[in-house]
């Protein structure tokens, strides 16, 4: 099992989740909504007041160069029932998905 399907058992309890890669790495999504990544085989959780009071040692990092901090979660990751809580907890107080704008143009008459 590699660490992202492992990342997905921990936390199958939260909802929908699933994930996609994306330039080389991999966002995790609950119920259609971006929660995580996985940079080179840590995850990070998008950082919500919610996640904010759950997490005891909050250690924020950014995934990649540029990008706004996370949470970084190291040791929690083998407790599924708290992982499933935070991303589920995350997800809850993110904004729903915008609407997928069609790839195709109207002619105009």
């Amino acid at each position: 099992m590699n660490f992202v399907e492992y990342i997905l058992d921990q936390i199958n309890q939260a909802g929908q989740v699933s994930f996609k890669k994306m330039f080389g790495e991999y966002a995790i999504y609950c119920d259609e909504k971006v929660v995580a990544l996985v940079c080179d085989n840590q995850l990070f959780i998008k950082a919500t007041a919610g996640g904010r009071s759950m997490i005891d040692s909050i250690v924020e990092a950014p995934p990649y160069p540029g990008a706004k901090p996370y949470f970084l979660i190291g040791e929690q990751l083998d407790d599924r029932h708290w992982m499933s809580n935070l991303i589920r907890l995350t997800a809850s107080e993110l904004p729903a998905p915008k609407p997928k704008k069609s790839k195709f143009k109207k002619a105009k008459i």
